[in-house]
């Protein structure tokens, strides 16, 4: 969890809570810089910053800007990280809001819970070193190394009247997938995890089952090419009070982008926002779906949530902080998936610090979604993990046909400056202990 943000947040609000005059911003304005300095004892301590600037321009859109520029450079000493660069402009290209980022984003200890949610069972007991119980693997059994390098464009522009307006996008990213460096993670380590050949996780166990191919297995480049259209009525992009923001696009990874697989996925995303007291209280909902409809995705992808414009370092899921909150991290990965947020946001606090303008936020959320449409797997599987793994038991793997809505709520608290730099906290509890138990995560932006 990272500390750091909260002591920040907590300094603010003790400086000042006393309600303010908002006053226009013109210009380039320095939106936030925040130090990253957290501790993980399998990652090491994570140490970097990120800053935030926008420029307003004449001031005549305020609270919109004219461009936005986002970079992080955060690092765990045992090589996970996030290396960020995130621009935005809405008159760069006249006419067009586009966004451009390249980021390397290594992850040591990426979670991986199988395929088709509850359909592949999650037994924390096998991770949790710190029970006295003899059924205890590793604490790395749901953990492979993921490795994403991401060069992606999003456009959009007005295509009839005020609100309809088209969408489109390119994107290069390559994913390196292996198994966790257990060397790495035993160096200095008392107490040492058991090796990959000794006991080999459930990335591993589903690559000797034939679930993940060979040619997928290691990762593998995904260029894509996206295009859709849009309702956009919102009166706020970082956090509007009223109005829709509706979606329906196609993204498309041909075999002549120099991709080893060839697929497309439709994406549909419906959000509404009510004002329930003028600028201070809002009710706020998102649906999303999502389904390949052509060739076969590679399984890596399978947990990228599209979206025409990327809003944080990763659109990912189902579980996690940017779709089920308090739900496993990528706990629900399928082929097709329905995704739901409900929320209540209040700003009941506005003050200066800084001479930059700011507000105090609390959400209650209601987080939801499911498979829709399972990934395949082998008839034979049954039969097949029984002359592999002869001590152990099917059904504690696999469970088909119990698939069902993921569930999960709780409450976020936001801290905004100018409007538009906003640091959330969200904390979520699972309803079922399948997708765990409480999460809890520190970011930025209004979920949706």
């Amino acid at each position: 969890m990272k500390k750091s943000f909260l002591v920040i947040l907590l300094t603010m609000l003790v400086l000042s809570v006393s309600a303010q005059e908002k006053k226009v911003k013109t210009g380039w304005k320095f939106g936030g810089a925040l130090p990253a300095v957290t501790f993980d004892s399998d990652l090491g301590f994570q140490y970097g910053a990120l800053v935030e600037f926008f420029n307003y321009g004449d001031g005549s859109t305020y609270p919109d800007y004219f461009d936005h520029t986002y970079t992080e450079v955060s690092h765990f000493t045992k090589g996970s990280g996030i290396y960020r660069f995130m621009y935005e402009s809405n008159h760069l290209i006249p006419g067009v809001h586009m966004t451009s980022d390249l980021s390397y984003l290594p992850d040591q200890a990426n979670h991986f819970y199988g395929f088709n949610g509850y359909e592949s069972v999650f037994n924390k007991m096998w991770m949790d070193d710190k029970l006295a119980d003899p059924s205890y693997k590793t604490r790395m059994f749901y953990r492979n190394e993921r490795n994403q390098f991401r060069f992606k464009n999003d456009f959009q522009g007005k295509l009839s009247g005020e609100h309809i307006k088209w969408s489109a996008g390119f994107a290069f990213q390559n994913f390196e997938t292996k198994s966790v460096d257990i060397d790495k993670l035993n160096k200095g380590k008392d107490v040492q995890l058991p090796s990959i050949t000794d006991q080999p996780g459930l990335y591993e166990r589903y690559q000797a089952l034939g679930l993940i191919s060979a040619n997928e297995a290691d990762g593998g480049w995904v260029n894509t090419v996206k295009a859709g259209v849009a309702w956009d009525s919102r009166d706020n992009r970082p956090n509007p009070m009223k109005g829709l923001w509706s979606e329906i696009g196609i993204e498309v990874a041909p075999k002549f982008l120099g991709n080893d697989w060839g697929f497309s996925k439709l994406y549909i995303t419906h959000r509404q926002y009510f004002t329930l007291i003028e600028k201070d209280l809002s009710l706020a909902y998102r649906i999303g779906y999502q389904a390949t409809l052509t060739g076969k995705t590679p399984f890596f992808y399978q947990s990228q949530v599209i979206t025409s414009m990327l809003t944080g370092a990763t659109s990912e899921g189902l579980g996690g902080a940017s779709t089920l909150r308090g739900v496993l991290r990528n706990r629900v990965m399928g082929d097709a998936f329905i995704l739901g947020n409900i929320e209540l946001r209040w700003k009941p606090v506005y003050f200066k610090f800084l001479k930059q303008d700011c507000y105090l936020g609390l959400n209650g959320f209601y987080d939801f979604g499911r498979v829709t449409k399972n990934i395949e797997m082998p008839a034979d599987l049954s039969s097949n993990f029984g002359s592999l793994y002869e001590t152990e038991s099917y059904s504690d793997y696999f469970k088909p046909g119990t698939e069902k809505f993921h569930q999960s709520a709780g409450v976020s608290i936001m801290l905004a400056m100018n409007q538009n730099f906003v640091i959330s906290i969200d904390i979520g509890k699972a309803f079922n202990e399948q997708d765990g138990n409480i999460g809890f995560s520190i970011g930025l932006n209004y979920l949706f």
